[in-house]
């Protein structure tokens, strides 16, 4: 039988998924309604200083990458499987544009992440 790296891309589009149902719309919520608005949470919780200091946090900064990677490689996983339905079946080079462009982006974040010093 031959091996395939299908369920990495899977679960991190299954990861992805989930956190996107789950946090997605409260992360909109959250930053587009409450704060700005003043509904649940003063406008000064998502000031420069907060956020600031949440992501030099070492749980912060876990959170974050979780949920831009995620976000990145489910998006990455749906756009391949909307191109394949498309039509567009250059395979190869779809996964390598799709997947390649959520690892850079994965990496970027990481390494902007670990950038930021205390």
């Amino acid at each position: 039988m031959k091996r395939s790296n299908e369920p990495i891309f899977w679960s991190l589009f299954g990861a992805g998924g989930m956190l996107a149902a789950l946090i997605g719309p409260a992360l909109v919520f959250i930053t587009g309604i409450a704060v700005p608005f003043g509904l649940v949470f003063s406008p000064d919780t998502m000031s420069y200083s907060n956020m600031l200091a949440f992501s030099q946090a070492w749980t912060g900064k876990i959170i974050l990458l979780a949920v831009i990677a995620l976000f990145l490689w489910h998006a990455a996983h749906r756009i391949h499987i909307l191109l394949h339905d498309f039509g567009v079946h250059a395979v190869t080079t779809v996964r390598i544009l799709c997947y390649g462009g959520a690892f850079v982006g994965t990496v970027i974040a990481a390494y902007t992440l670990l950038t930021i010093k205390a």
